[in-house]
């Protein structure tokens, strides 16, 4: 069994942190009643003797006496980091495993990548160091951060090289939350464009995430609970009940709810990882069956149901209606429309009471509608997990590689391009020791380069599709 490290950074990428372990807890204590330190378990966390000296001894086998997360939590405010070691996962963190400083980065990628980076590099390679040697079989790294504040965006690709350098075998998946245009942080722009570079070069997956599209998705699930339309059908508990346990209601910023969103995002994607299943699915082979170049190493990603209805026993209807939802735009967390892109590549995760004809049937009936690559017409990967998440009887998770992240790219480009032409805030930056004016015009070269490979790739659409001829076996 495989392990991995949660690398949090800066104030979204430690709030999502926060709603990933305290699912990941109530998914395990839902599964493991007997409260026996697993394999399951063992992925994302280590059984610690607290009787020990120091940060504990760890104990392979046996009962479960205390679980410590794989987990480092970077940030250079403190804030976040301090309610977290006050709530009540606190016991799951220890002093090894944080870095926090006082300041912040104040908005600004140099600060977080050029002046933190810098400071703290030796600090953060001791902690990865730690947390990769109390792993039996290390395979990734997740780093979780923002895109438009400074932390997340200069730090946390900091990060990336770093880990690149130091353990260049192992995965480096980002889940990266890309700012809305009605973000307040008024250099978001700078900060996404900058990282995006950096991304494009140390990421081996990039999971992007939209914070409207998240938005949009609890306020649409809002309606639908308040309108009573569903009546008793919609149970309290379901992927977007906060911490709290109850569904948030009349909320300007439902960040509880819209973190929840992406930690089921991550937890679904190491479900087959973690638990049995009729067909597997690895981390590796996400990587080496979605990601065909390089650079193209970001997958759109969907989640449905979004609400928990209270009936287990599936009609057959209600399972196609999960298959469709997630290719429709509604459940896209990012804004995008698969269905009239192109395809690379597609991964369906699937949870819970399925059965592989349900499975095959489905990407039957949507392949028609779907566009796929002239040379990867058979691009599927699929994963059957026999254990559903907290709370419902199935539940299915696409990725896809797809085309459509493009205007996603082209809209940040434009909002970089409108502040850079005015030169605005751009001494805040030019201002940081080893901050060069044309660090950003290569990593506006570098996005460029990645639009124009989608855009390459989306030419190819109307092109026949070659009829491949099999090889003949003599008999």
């Amino acid at each position: 069994m495989t392990q991995s490290v949660v690398v949090q950074v800066g104030q979204c990428g430690n709030q999502i942190g926060c709603c990933f372990w305290d699912l990941a807890l109530r998914e395990h204590a839902a599964v493991n009643q007997k409260g026996i330190y697993d394999d399951a378990i063992s992925s994302f966390f280590r059984n610690v003797d607290t009787r020990a000296v120091g940060d504990g001894g760890s104990i392979s086998k046996g009962r479960i006496s205390s679980l410590k997360a794989r987990a480092v939590l970077i940030d250079m405010e403190e804030g976040v980091v301090n309610e977290i070691l006050q709530g009540p996962l606190r016991d799951v963190f220890d002093s090894t495993q944080l870095i926090t400083d006082i300041s912040g980065s104040g908005n600004n990628w140099a600060v977080g990548h050029k002046v933190f980076g810098r400071l703290y590099r030796e600090q953060i390679l001791e902690k990865l160091r730690k947390s990769a040697e109390q792993c039996d079989c290390l395979q990734c790294f997740f780093i979780i951060h923002s895109m438009g504040g400074g932390t997340g965006s200069g730090l946390g690709t900091f990060l990336l090289k770093v880990l690149e350098d130091e353990f260049p075998e192992v995965y480096r998946f980002v889940t990266a939350v890309y700012p809305s245009s009605e973000d307040d942080v008024i250099t978001s722009p700078y900060n996404s464009m900058l990282a995006m570079k950096e991304l494009n070069e140390h990421a081996d997956c990039v999971l992007p995430i939209d914070n409207q599209s998240l938005f949009d998705i609890i306020s649409k699930i809002d309606l639908v609970v308040n309108s009573g339309k569903l009546g008793s059908a919609v149970k309290p508990k379901s992927l977007i009940t906060s911490n709290m346990g109850a569904v948030k209601k009349h909320h300007k910023k439902p960040f509880d709810a819209m973190n929840n969103i992406v930690a089921n995002l991550l937890l679904s994607l190491t479900s087959s990882a973690r638990f049995e299943g009729s067909l597997n699915m690895d981390l590796n082979e996400i990587s080496m069956n979605l990601v065909p170049f390089p650079k193209l190493h970001y997958l759109v990603s969907s989640l449905t149901p979004l609400y928990t209805l209270a009936d287990v026993n599936i009609p057959p209807r209600r399972l196609d209606q999960m298959f469709s939802d997630a290719f429709s735009k509604d459940h896209q967390l990012i804004q995008a429309d698969p269905r009239h892109s192109l395809y690379l590549a597609c991964a369906l995760i699937v949870r819970g009471n399925v059965q592989i004809s349900d499975l095959r049937r489905n990407i039957e009936r949507l392949k028609p509608a779907l566009q796929f690559v002239s040379w990867n017409q058979e691009g599927w990967k699929t994963s059957l997990c026999s254990v559903p998440p907290v709370g419902h009887s199935h539940s299915l998770l696409a990725l896809a590689n797809n085309t459509c992240v493009k205007p996603t790219f082209m809209e940040l480009r434009e909002r970089f391009t409108r502040l850079y032409k005015k030169k605005a805030h751009l001494h805040h930056y030019l201002q940081v020791d080893g901050m060069e004016e044309s660090t950003f015009t290569e990593a506006v070269s570098s996005l460029s380069a990645l639009i124009q490979e989608y855009s390459d790739l989306d030419a190819t659409k109307s092109m026949p599709v070659p009829d491949v001829p099999r090889l003949s076996v003599a008999l």
